[in-house]
């Protein structure tokens, strides 16, 4: 069974996880971060990222983008 200080270190590192994805998207499309969280958050990338984060905390940031990338294609397409 979780403790809550392991709860509550393994929410600011998904939180941690989103923060990289968006400044890496940021500046990999040449947007502002502002702009990406927008993106996020219209598509719940977010709630993506949170949720596959026992993987993707595994992975480089590259791979990580590359799931962003993934759902926006999906979801505009």
């Amino acid at each position: 069974m979780k403790n809550a200080r392991t709860e509550i270190s393994t929410e600011r590192a998904k939180n941690l996880l989103v923060v990289v994805a968006v400044e890496e998207y940021a500046r990999r499309h040449k947007i502002s971060a502002h702009e990406t969280l927008e993106l996020f958050t219209k598509f719940n990338i977010q709630d993506s990222i949170r949720q596959c984060y026992e993987t993707l905390h595994t992975q480089d940031t590259y791979e990580c983008v590359e799931f962003a990338e993934d759902i926006l294609k999906r979801k505009t397409a």
